[in-house]
């Protein structure tokens, strides 16, 4: 089913497996979870286990809109968690990886938003203020469904005066609508559903159609790098 999407009416019951992208059973991702969930009760509750996993992958990944690996084995959740910086797609590759490693169902979800408050910088080098295939999860808690996304890090949220994204177990926590001025932020354009696994491949192509400059300026700086996969994710390849 790895590749597919899915009805996003499902009840979970598919997403718990581990997948090629969402490799849930992977050590990487073991030892992530682990040290995610140090300091909880062994008798600890899947919401609590879920909010504590959410955070992590929120705050210990940094955030960073102008980096993306050119090849699909980048986006595997056992490289995700070991990066210092990544965008939304892997960081929600990465949580759903670790929400399957404990038992929590959990589908990659895609959207397309626009970010009314983008930077000029980044605004340049795609061309636009639309973001395809933004990366969310979707998890089941007691059979209920919750959509979150843990793009932005508290600090960069601290920094720029965005709102931050909380999940408290019993709500929604995706993107807001307003800043912490009231400035109109993130606007949810139109969902592309739930997967089981990560659609590498259409979504490579269709951000090589969408943002050429963007490919380019990150083909360039992976081609200063000799491993590639550092000038992608690693703080270092971040700007």
């Amino acid at each position: 089913m790895a590749d597919s999407k899915d009805d996003p009416t499902a009840d979970g019951e598919r997403y718990d497996m581990p997948a090629r992208f969402v490799e849930s059973d992977s050590p990487e991702v073991q030892a992530f979870v682990s040290s995610a969930l140090r300091g909880l009760p062994e008798d600890a509750s899947s919401r609590d286990k879920a909010i504590r996993l959410f955070e992590a992958v929120r705050d210990n990944i940094r955030y960073d809109p102008y980096c993306f690996a050119l090849d699909e084995d980048s986006y595997r959740a056992s490289r995700i968690a070991k990066a210092e910086a990544a965008f939304c797609v892997p960081k929600a590759i990465l949580l759903a990886a670790c929400l399957r490693a404990v038992g929590i169902p959990a589908a990659l979800g895609f959207a397309d938003v626009r970010n009314h408050l983008n930077t000029p910088k980044l605004q340049e080098l795609m061309g636009t203020d639309l973001f395809i295939y933004h990366g969310y999860v979707q998890l089941w808690l007691d059979g209920k469904p919750y959509k979150v996304t843990p793009a932005f890090n508290m600090e960069l949220c601290d920094r720029f005066g965005v709102k931050p994204l909380v999940f408290d177990g019993y709500n929604d926590a995706l993107f807001h609508e307003f800043d912490e001025q009231d400035h109109r932020h993130m606007e949810y354009v139109n969902d592309r559903g739930l997967y089981v696994d990560a659609p590498m491949e259409e979504f490579l192509v269709a951000f090589r159609e969408t943002y050429p400059k963007l490919e380019e300026f990150n083909r360039v700086r992976i081609a200063k790098d000799s491993s590639g996969y550092d000038a992608g994710f690693s703080k270092e390849g971040a700007s």
